[in-house]
């Protein structure tokens, strides 16, 4: 059965950053692309609690646990974060094929999602899916990158910024 952690957030600039996948390891370009962020989430396969520590040092951080997170530190970790920030419902999970929810018909904004560390924004049924893909190791010929989410009245809009690494 999956935690599910309910929350609400004001945000100034409604910027918010997304990472997922950093498998223990803090990229300095990671850092650097999500600063100026009211709001960092991380999507899970987070490593090290370190590394929740190093995106704090930019923003509040909202943090789910993902397959690989199974250590002590993570035990108080939802696997889920149903989410509002400044009104707009945004839903958090490491894998969205564990998604068992229909997110048009529970007025989600966004689906943020990990796991793959595929990099993605699409819109499905009137909702974003964003995966922000992985800030972590390079896995196979993917890109190393983060995620922007704007949130603007009740409009999310995504961007991918792919790191030189």
């Amino acid at each position: 059965m999956l935690t599910v952690k309910r929350k609400r957030v004001e945000l100034a600039n409604g910027v918010v950053g997304l990472v997922s996948d950093t498998h223990g390891l803090v990229r300095e370009e990671a850092l650097a692309a999500l600063r100026g962020c009211d709001l960092i989430i991380h999507a899970g396969d987070i490593g090290k609690s370190e590394v929740v520590g190093a995106f704090k040092s930019i923003a509040p951080v909202i943090a789910i646990r993902g397959n690989n997170d199974r250590e002590p530190w993570a035990q108080s970790l939802s696997d889920v974060v149903d989410l509002r920030v400044n009104g707009v419902k945004l839903y958090v999970i490491h894998d969205v094929h564990d998604l068992r929810m229909n997110p048009a018909k529970a007025n989600v904004g966004a689906v943020i999602s990990g796991h793959s560390h595929k990099p993605v924004v699409m819109r499905r049924d009137g909702v974003l899916f964003i995966n922000p893909g992985s800030a972590g190791p390079r896995r196979f010929k993917l890109p190393v990158a983060v995620a922007k989410l704007i949130i603007t009245g009740d409009k999310v809009q995504a961007r991918i910024m792919k790191l030189r690494i």
